[in-house]
């Protein structure tokens, strides 16, 4: 048996919470094999968040305090895994709640919600279809936004995300933060900060950080270098490795 901190004990945890995510019609099977990639890239940086993660945690809580209409956007791999930290970063920094789907239904749109209410949620966007609005050069159905959040978002949470929308939510004047594990993924070069760790354990950590930011005053004129922040990630798949295959 696996000892409760062990890391694989971690992996297995969220395994579990994505089966369960699907069993109650928030994860589509897609959903499952796009955490089978992110697992992968997981294990080769250590299943630990790096230093440059944490300096890109630190940027990530910035900009979104800086910010004036901040959206966490939520899909069915993300309510499944994060569902009460979700709601925590919304409190914490004001954001809204904004359901967005690539495989898109309402069924899916009710399970998710319920499940963000469970865990506290109070008012969920992406719903009701009178608020409906397009982001303009996206073909797939992420392009229906609600014109109360991320239609007027300046920033967007967009975690464990398909590079077709981070591109055009760029494109549209969005600033971008995400979670990806691949610090080599279309998603992951087009954002404004990319985190590269495991959403599970990075949301708690920009919790904390965004909480403690809150307490001093913020430079409005802070500047983060995600690609050179991204190459530091990749320099540490590369030693993690060069150590696996010479242990």
């Amino acid at each position: 048996m696996i000892p409760r901190s062990h890391p694989r004990a971690a992996s297995l945890h969220i395994r579990e919470k994505l089966v369960n995510g699907y069993r109650k019609g928030l994860v589509v099977e897609e959903g499952l094999l796009a955490h089978g990639r992110g697992e992968m890239f997981d294990y080769i940086i250590g299943e630990k968040t790096s230093k440059a993660s944490y300096d890109a945690i630190k940027a990530a809580a910035h900009m979104f305090l800086l910010a004036k209409h901040p959206v966490i956007s939520v899909n069915g791999n993300f309510a499944a895994l994060c569902p009460k930290e979700v709601v925590q970063l919304a409190r914490v920094t004001g954001a809204k709640i904004e359901v967005n789907l690539f495989y898109s239904s309402e069924k899916r749109k009710a399970a998710i919600a319920s499940t963000l209410k469970k865990n506290g949620a109070d008012q969920i966007l992406g719903l009701d279809k009178r608020f409906s609005q397009k982001i303009p050069r996206l073909d797939s159905a992420r392009r229906i936004v609600d014109e109360r959040g991320i239609f007027i978002a300046d920033v967007v949470l967009v975690p464990l995300e398909d590079g077709d929308r981070t591109i055009a939510l760029k494109k549209f004047g969005k600033r971008v933060i995400t979670f990806d594990l691949n610090p080599m993924s279309r998603t992951a070069r087009t954002a404004d900060i990319t985190i590269v760790d495991n959403v599970t354990r990075g949301m708690q950590l920009l919790i904390n950080m965004c909480k403690k930011m809150k307490r001093s005053r913020l430079d409005r004129k802070f500047k983060f270098d995600n690609k050179k922040n991204l190459n530091q990630s990749i320099l540490v798949i590369k030693n993690n490795l060069w150590r696996m295959t010479h242990a």
